[in-house]
């Protein structure tokens, strides 16, 4: 008989209907389900057993959207205070003077190429220490 050995039935899955249909599916297939924390939770199909690993599994489903919930708030809650919660840095927050500058030379009428080129010799340059490309021109002053 093949086994598969979980740390608890909630690694398992954390959805009480994902669990219930992935154990009855590797039932079927011949292969036993075993709980570390609880060895029997899996293996027992008596009435009692069905019943605790069910309520194990709702408490697990309740606990993990309350936590996709308060994670959700956090984020909401620093996106409103500062206006940016995920994703990379833009260069006008790592940069600063960086995007000042490349946008004053915009609006005295220069081309992408020739800013990145004024970027370049002012040692101005992108994350991989090389010149920026006019694409990041574009993004980093606000359009072309």
């Amino acid at each position: 008989m093949r086994s598969i050995l979980v740390e608890t039935a909630n690694r398992f899955a954390r959805d009480l209907i994902v669990q219930e249909a992935g154990w009855r599916f590797l039932q079927v297939k011949g292969i036993d389900l075993v709980a570390v924390d609880s060895p029997e939770a899996f293996l027992s199909d008596t009435p009692t057993a069905v019943l605790i690993r069910q309520i194990l599994g709702a408490v697990s489903q309740f606990e993990k959207a309350s936590l996709v919930a308060k994670l959700k708030g956090a984020r909401l809650r620093k996106k409103r205070e500062r206006g940016k919660c995920e994703g990379r840095k833009s260069y006008a927050e790592m940069q600063p003077q960086t995007v000042a500058y490349a946008r004053k030379l915009r609006r005295d009428g220069a081309t992408l190429q020739q800013v990145a080129a004024a970027l370049a010799e002012q040692q101005m340059l992108n994350g991989k220490n090389r010149p920026f490309a006019p694409a990041q021109i574009a993004r980093m002053v606000g359009g072309a």
